[in-house]
């Protein structure tokens, strides 16, 4: 069984900006889509990855 991503959400930061990305949640981790392009599909991740990603962010490990 696929499970479908729900709850999508952008961050509120991006305002009313349309070139951004969303998250979803799926199972235990989550799902990532572009919002000028939603029918192209999404990713997802892990809830560790996702843990993981998040704290790399955070921490600065992907620059500016």
């Amino acid at each position: 069984m696929t499970l479908e991503p729900t709850s999508w959400r952008k961050s509120s930061r991006s305002g009313q900006q349309t070139s951004c990305v969303e998250v979803g949640r799926v199972g235990g981790g989550a799902a990532v889509r572009d919002t000028k392009d939603r029918a192209a599909g999404y990713f997802t991740a892990t809830g560790s990855q996702w843990r993981a990603f998040i704290g790399a962010v955070k921490a600065g490990r992907f620059g500016d």
